[in-house]
């Protein structure tokens, strides 16, 4: 019986490896829309599909950053300015990628801009905080998916969302996870609409990776002592200073823990774009296969129990 079970499951995993290893042909005409660019995992997953000869649209926040990723992929490569806060803007980007991709239509749209401002316990925090992350990585994605949906839909193509690890189970407080649970839903809603047409959405939930968003840990402790500076002196009272640098170590230990090899991210990012039979969720990084998804599937009074134990607490 044992081995019946090892043979049942190998033939499971061969399977799955000969689905997975299946690439789409023609890939040299189809069109790729990145957002986020300037840096990153955007900018590392313009040039690899650059340089598997996809062509490339890739939008960067500043003249800088769109001139920088020019200067290293080839002619094939076009960018444009894009602040996916900014609908006036994210129209002209829509009106540009029509105008370039014509009666082909869109392959993929990739939306992979993202910020994070702060991290710190949410009552340190104000309503500008939450709004900022989530006008960037919910709100701007929206926007350029609801206009970009109908060339999508025209060369029955992919949309690929960068979601994280903080949309499966939230670890700090602040706008960033509420944004990337936000993303969640919205793709899972996408993708059951778009089954229709033809069009597949994945998911990209990433565990710790260092990209800019992580490299300036200075920007987010600086952030949260000002948050702690601001706050009432009762507020400042019930937490105590020992809470306070609870917190800012937490952060740091999380931030340098993260992985440097975010070619992990864009290989999925790449294979939700390529592939014949791509995947719903792709979840790159051990601690995320290994502990963050893990602990969001336990029952809620179990998983609030080993958050709580390596959280920041009152002395």
């Amino acid at each position: 019986m044992f081995l019946l079970l090892l043979a049942v499951l190998g033939i499971i995993l061969l399977y799955r490896w000969y689905r997975q290893s299946q690439i789409l042909e023609n890939l040299t005409d189809k069109y790729v829309f990145i957002t986020g660019c300037d840096t990153g995992f955007g900018n590392l997953l313009a040039k690899q599909l650059d340089r598997r000869g996809m062509k490339v649209l890739a939008a960067c926040l500043t003249q800088t950053g769109a001139e920088n990723l020019k200067n290293e992929t080839s002619s094939r490569l076009q960018t444009t300015i894009l602040d996916v806060t900014d609908t006036t803007n994210v129209s002209s980007a829509a009106e540009w990628v029509s105008a370039t991709v014509g009666n082909a239509g869109l392959w993929g749209l990739v939306n992979n801009a993202g910020i994070a401002n702060v991290f710190s316990p949410q009552e340190w925090q104000t309503k500008e905080d939450f709004s900022k992350v989530l006008n960037v990585n919910y709100l701007g994605m929206v926007d350029v998916t609801v206009q970009l949906l109908h060339l999508v839909r025209k060369a029955q193509g992919r949309v690929v969302n960068l979601s994280s690890v903080a949309g499966r189970l939230s670890l700090l407080g602040g706008g960033y996870s509420p944004s990337k649970f936000a993303v969640e839903t919205f793709s899972d809603s996408l993708r059951r609409e778009m089954r229709e047409f033809g069009v597949k959405v994945s998911i990209i939930e990433p565990g710790g990776f260092r990209t800019p968003l992580t490299l300036h840990i200075d920007s987010y402790i600086q952030n949260m002592m000002k948050q702690w500076g601001n706050l009432p002196a009762k507020t400042k009272e019930d937490y105590g200073e020992d809470y306070y640098k609870q917190c800012t170590k937490a952060l740091e230990s999380l931030i340098n823990g993260a992985s440097s090899k975010i070619n992990k991210v864009t290989d999925c990012m790449e294979h939700a774009l390529t592939a014949v039979h791509p995947w719903t969720r792709y979840s790159p990084g051990w601690d995320c296969k290994f502990f963050h998804i893990p602990v969001s599937y336990l029952p809620t009074f179990i998983s609030d129990y080993v958050l709580y134990r390596i959280g920041p607490k009152r002395v």
